[in-house]
C-alpha cells in the first residue's frame, strides 16, 4: 500500500506541475505521441545494441526497431504485442510471466528453475529475467528487437536475442513541451497518459511521464469467483545534467503498480468428455476460487554517466541499476467450478537486482575502433512463506519458501577494422562467470507426520565464453552485406527437491549454448523510398533445457539438458516504404526447428516404466523426442501495415491504416500430442485505425483484433490462457 500511495502522490504532483493529468495505455491502439516523420521519405533508424548509436542499415544485426510513432500506429503497448510486428518472435503470456521466443529460442519451458533466453534491457540495465514482464510501453524513444544470440554485449540470457527499450530523455533547452492523451474503448477501457519536459537551467532538464489504465475483465465467469478488473498505474522521472561539455549525467526512476485482477484459464481437456476443449468460447469460464488476484509492483532506478575525454575523444561510461519487485498471484488452476478436481495456487515473489556496467568506447574515426567493458549483477529472489499449490486445498498442499540468488559478472570487448574496397572486420568476445543457489524448505502440512518436510541447499556455478565475428561489405551507399558467426549462452541451474520422492534433489542442469551462422543483405531502393532487410541463418543449439517426468515416477518432473544438439534454420525478410502520402511496412519469417534426440515419458498418457533420457529404450511410453519441433516455435510469422494521408480543407490530415499479423500454429509441449491439446492454432490479428490530425490535436478511431480471433496464448497444464479479444475505441491526443 505504501508503494501504491507513493505512486499516486507522484502522479498528483506531476498533474499539478503539468497543469494537466496524464497517463498510459497497455492494450488499446492510440494516436502517436511523437512528431511524425515526413510522409514522403523514410527516417533513418538507429540501434544502440553495441554501445554506440549506429545506423541499422549499415550494421550486421538482424533487428526490428520501432519508434513510439511506430508502436502506436500498430497498437503495441506491452511486450507480448511485439509478436504482431516483429518477424520470428512469439510471446506466450501465462499471466504471472511471459515466455519470449525469438527464432524458437528463449524459454521453452514455463518454470521458475530456468532463466529466459531473450533478455530485456530498459534504459541500459537488464531487467527481471522472467517475472514483471507486463511493464507498459509509454513515452519511449524506441524499442529494439534483436534476433539471434547477443553474447558479446547483452551477455548471458540472450541466446535467442534481446529486447532493448529506451525511454525518452529530457531535452535541455527544449522548453516546456509535452503531450496529454486519453482514450476510451469497449470493456470500459479508459486510459490517460502524458509527459512534460521541464527546462530547469541551461545545463539541467527534467521529464515527467505518467500513465494509467482501467479496464473491465475480458471474462464472464460463473462459480464462486468473479471477474476482476485491471488497473495499471506507472510513473517515470527523468533527469539530465550536463555540468560541462564533456559530461552527461542521466537519472531515470520508474515505478509501476500493475493490478491485473487475476489470471484465468479454462481446462485444456474437458473433464466431461475427456477431449480437447474447443477454442470458440475462451472468455466464458468457470472457477471455484472466490478471491483471485494478480499484482506486480516494482521500482527501477538507472544512473548513467558519460564522460568524453576532450583530448582523446574516448567515452568513459558507467551504468548503475537498482530494481525492486514484488509479485503476488492467487487463483484457480483447474479451470472448473467442479468440486473435483479442485486445484489452486498461491505464489509470492520478492526480487531485488543490483547491477553495474562500465564501458570505454574509442572514437569512431579512422580505420580502427574498439569498445571494452565489464559488468556485474546481483539478483536476490525470495519466496516468502505462503507459496502453496493445493490439489485440493486441505487435502494435499505443496508448500515452500526460501531464496534463489544468482550472481553474474563478465568482461567483454569488440574491435572493428575498416579494410579496403568497403570491407570491415569486427570481432567481439565476452567472458561470463555465474553462480546460482536454491535454498528452500518444501513441506506438505497434511503429510508432516510422514516426514514430508525437506530443506534444500543447492548450488551450481559455471563460466562461458561467447562472442561474434563478422565480415561486412559496403558495396555502395544503398547496399550492405554481412556474414557472421555469433554465440550465446544461458546459465544452468539448480533443480528443486522432489517432495513425493523422499526429498531427492536431482542434479543441476547444464548451460545452454547456441552457435549461429548468418548471412544478410540490407538495401535502399527507389531513391531511398524503400528499405529492405534479408537474412538467412543456421543455428546449432546445445543442451536445450527441458522439463521431463522422472523415469519410473512420471508424477514428478525435473529439468534436464538435451544430450543431443538441436538444429534451427530459417529466412527473414522485411521492408519499409514511403511514397508521398503512402507508407507501409512488412515482414515475414520462415523457420525449421528440430530437437536433438532424447527420451521422456508423457505423464498425461504414459505409465510407469524405465525411461532414461539418454538411452530410453524407445517404447510406446518412452518417447524419442528427436526431430520434434521446439516449443512455441511457429514455422511462419508475418505482418504488414499500410497507411495513407488524405489532405482535407484547412491543412488537416485524415489517415486510414490497416495492420495484419499472422503467426502459424505452434506446439506448447515437446510431446506434440494433439489429443492432449498441445497444438496451439494460428493467430490471425487484423487491426485498423482512422486518425484525424488538426495541428497539434489528433483524434483516432482504433480497432484491434477486428475479427475477434480467439486464440490460445499459452498452455500451463491443466489449463490454457487466451489472447486478447476484439477491442475498439477512440483516442484523443494534444501536444503542446
Amino acid at each position: 500500500m505504501l508503494f501504491k500511495s507513493s505512486l499516486f502522490a507522484c502522479a498528483a504532483v506531476t498533474a499539478l506541475t503539468c497543469g494537466s493529468a496524464a497517463v498510459a495505455q497497455t492494450s488499446t491502439a492510440q494516436a502517436s505521441v511523437s512528431d511524425k516523420p515526413s510522409p514522403s521519405t523514410l527516417t533513418e533508424v538507429v540501434v544502440t545494441a553495441e554501445r554506440r548509436t549506429v545506423n541499422l542499415q549499415n550494421t550486421a544485426i538482424a533487428a526490428t526497431v520501432l519508434t513510439q510513432h511506430d508502436l502506436t500506429k500498430a497498437g503495441v503497448f506491452t511486450q507480448d504485442q511485439l509478436q504482431f510486428v516483429s518477424p520470428g518472435l512469439t510471446v506466450n503470456n501465462f499471466g504471472s510471466g511471459a515466455d519470449i521466443e525469438i527464432r524458437g529460442i528463449g524459454k521453452g519451458e514455463h518454470n521458475v528453475r530456468s532463466t529466459t533466453g531473450v533478455i530485456t534491457y530498459r534504459d541500459g540495465v537488464a531487467t527481471f529475467p522472467g517475472f514483471f514482464q507486463d511493464e507498459p510501453y509509454y513515452d519511449v524513444a524506441d524499442v529494439e528487437v534483436l534476433r539471434g544470440p547477443q553474447g558479446t554485449f547483452s551477455g548471458q540470457n540472450a541466446t535467442g536475442g534481446a529486447i532493448i527499450v529506451n525511454s525518452q530523455d529530457p531535452k535541455i533547452g527544449g522548453g516546456y513541451r509535452g503531450y496529454v492523451q486519453g482514450s476510451y474503448g469497449n470493456y470500459n477501457d479508459t486510459t490517460l497518459q502524458g509527459a512534460l519536459n521541464i527546462p530547469i537551467s541551461d545545463t539541467f532538464a527534467a521529464r515527467i511521464a505518467i500513465n494509467d489504465e482501467y479496464r473491465s475483465s475480458f471474462y464472464h465467469i460463473t462459480g464462486l469467483s468473479h471477474p476482476a478488473d485491471l488497473y495499471w498505474s506507472s510513473a517515470r522521472l527523468s533527469l539530465l545534467w550536463t555540468p560541462a561539455p564533456a559530461w552527461k549525467i542521466s537519472l531515470k526512476v520508474d515505478g509501476d503498480y500493475l493490478n491485473s485482477g487475476g489470471y484465468f484459464g479454462d481446462p485444456i481437456i474437458n473433464p466431461a468428455t475427456g477431449k480437447v476443449n474447443p477454442t470458440n468460447n475462451l472468455y466464458n469460464l468457470q472457477t471455484n476460487y472466490p478471491h483471485p488476484y494478480a499484482t506486480d509492483q516494482f521500482l527501477r532506478a538507472v544512473l548513467k554517466i558519460d564522460y568524453v575525454d576532450p583530448s582523446s575523444g574516448m567515452t568513459f561510461r558507467s551504468i548503475s541499476g537498482y530494481q525492486d519487485g514484488r509479485a503476488g498471484y492467487k487463483g484457480d488452476i483447474d479451470g472448473t467450478a467442479l468440486p473435483s478436481p479442485n486445484y489452486t495456487i498461491t505464489v509470492a515473489l520478492d526480487e531485488h537486482i543490483y547491477s553495474q556496467e562500465f564501458n570505454i568506447i574509442s572514437p569512431d574515426k579512422g580505420p580502427f575502433s574498439w569498445i571494452v567493458g565489464a559488468s556485474y549483477q546481483d539478483n536476490q529472489a525470495y519466496f516468502p512463506p505462503g507459496f502453496d499449490i493445493a490439489t485440493p486445498p486441505g487435502a494435499l498442499d505443496e508448500n515452500s519458501y526460501g531464496s534463489a540468488p544468482t550472481h553474474t559478472w563478465g568482461a567483454f570487448g569488440q574491435v572493428s577494422y575498416k579494410l579496403p574496397a568497403g570491407f570491415e572486420l569486427q570481432a567481439g568476445l565476452r567472458y561470463s562467470d555465474w553462480d546460482a543457489g536454491n535454498f528452500q524448505r518444501f513441506y506438505v502440512p497434511e503429510l508432516l507426520a510422514r516426514g514430508v518436510n525437506y530443506y534444500e541447499d543447492g548450488k551450481a556455478s559455471g563460466s562461458n565464453v561467447t562472442g561474434k565475428v563478422n565480415l561486412n561489405l559496403t558495396l555502395d551507399r544503398d547496399n550492405f552485406l554481412y556474414a557472421f558467426v555469433a554465440t550465446g549462452a544461458k546459465p544452468g541451474g539448480v533443480n528443486t527437491a522432489l517432495y513425493l520422492d523422499g526429498g531427492l534433489v536431482p542434479p543441476p542442469f547444464k548451460q545452454e549454448y547456441v552457435t549461429d551462422y548468418e548471412l544478410g543483405w540490407k538495401a535502399r531502393l527507389f531513391d531511398s523510398h524503400v528499405r529492405t532487410q534479408l537474412g538467412l541463418y543456421y543455428s546449432h543449439y546445445s543442451d536445450f533445457q527441458v522439463v521431463v517426468p522422472l523415469a519410473n515416477n512420471p508424477a514428478q518432473s525435473t529439468e534436464i539438458s538435451d544430450p543431443s544438439p538441436s538444429k534451427l534454420y530459417g529466412i527473414e525478410a522485411s521492408a519499409q516504404g514511403a511514397f508521398g502520402d503512402l507508407s507501409f511496412n512488412a515482414s515475414l519469417a520462415w523457420e525449421h526447428t528440430a530437437l536433438g534426440a532424447f527420451h521422456a515419458e508423457d505423464n498425461r498418457v504414459a505409465k510407469a516404466g524405465t525411461c532414461d533420457p539418454a538411452t530410453g529404450p524407445t517404447t510406446a511410453a518412452c518417447i524419442d523426442l528427436g526431430g520434434h519441433p521446439q516449443t512455441y516455435a511457429p514455422d511462419f510469422t508475418g505482418n504488414f501495415g499500410v497507411y495513407y494521408n488524405l489532405h482535407v480543407d484547412g491543412g488537416d490530415l485524415l489517415t486510414p491504416g490497416v495492420q495484419y499479423s499472422y503467426i502459424s500454429g505452434q506446439w506448447g509441449t515437446v510431446f506434440d500430442n494433439r489429443a492432449q491439446g498441445d497444438r496451439l492454432a494460428a493467430r490471425r490479428i487484423l487491426g485498423a485505425t482512422l486518425a484525424w490530425t488538426h495541428g497539434d490535436f489528433v483524434a483516432t478511431l482504433y480497432a484491434r483484433n477486428l475479427t475477434n480471433d480467439q486464440y490460445v496464448s499459452a498452455l500451463y497444464a491443466p489449463i490454457r490462457f487466451a489472447g486478447a479479444p476484439r477491442q475498439f475505441g477512440v483516442s484523443l491526443l494534444k501536444k503542446f
